[in-house]
């Protein structure tokens, strides 16, 4: 199986489950910027329940901006912010010390642009897990595409919340129970060497 897919920042779980179950994944880099999606945006666990990690971008004033031309308001700490909250909420968990040293640099060298950043996050989630997947960008946008599943609408945080996948461990379910379809790193700080196990376990049926 073929997917497009958006990229987006650290992936949530049903994304790296449809991208390990495709031989090829094609990245959407062409299409435009729409706000609310998880293109800047994650969910983690915290202390209060499901927590929102939103990375601000600059605004431009043309009503369209391509996805990949969208630059991030650095003048914000929310590198700083971001990595207190994933202390916060994931330190205790199994598995945060034996990936810490490959993510924190994540939040602490600047990148320019949203693309750009979330490409560095997929790539770092995919040496965690020494997982090789076959991955292109889109050479044009298209809004019916042909020859491949078409997972985009994926990027939509409110669609994508409804997805059942089974639970696992998690470091604040005994106050608020299990939260499915969360960031990849709630998995991976939860589950560590098991989560392959865990996505390979778990489907999607395309829209």
């Amino acid at each position: 199986m073929n997917i497009i897919i958006h990229p987006t920042y650290f992936s949530s779980i049903a994304h790296f489950v449809v991208m390990l179950q495709a031989d090829n994944v094609v990245f959407e880099v062409h299409d435009n910027f729409l706000k609310q999606t998880y293109r800047n945006r994650t969910y983690i666990y915290g202390a209060n329940g499901r927590q929102t990690l939103n990375i601000p971008v600059v605004h431009s004033q043309k009503n369209r901006q391509k996805y990949k031309d969208v630059k991030i308001f650095n003048e914000e700490p929310w590198q700083a912010n971001h990595w207190k909250s994933l202390l916060s909420a994931y330190r205790t968990s199994p598995f945060f010390e034996f990936y810490e040293d490959d993510i924190q640099p994540l939040f602490h060298q600047k990148t320019d642009y949203i693309l750009d950043f979330n490409l560095k996050c997929f790539e770092v989630i995919c040496d965690c897990l020494q997982l090789d997947l076959n991955v292109s960008e889109s050479q044009s946008f298209e809004k019916i595409v042909e020859d491949k599943t078409d997972y985009r609408y994926l990027v939509n945080a409110k669609k994508e919340q409804s997805q059942p996948f089974d639970s696992y461990t998690q470091v604040f379910s005994n106050k608020h129970g299990f939260i499915s379809n969360l960031s990849i790193l709630d998995l991976l700080f939860n589950e560590g060497p098991n989560t392959l196990n865990y996505l390979e376990s778990q489907t999607i049926n395309p829209l």
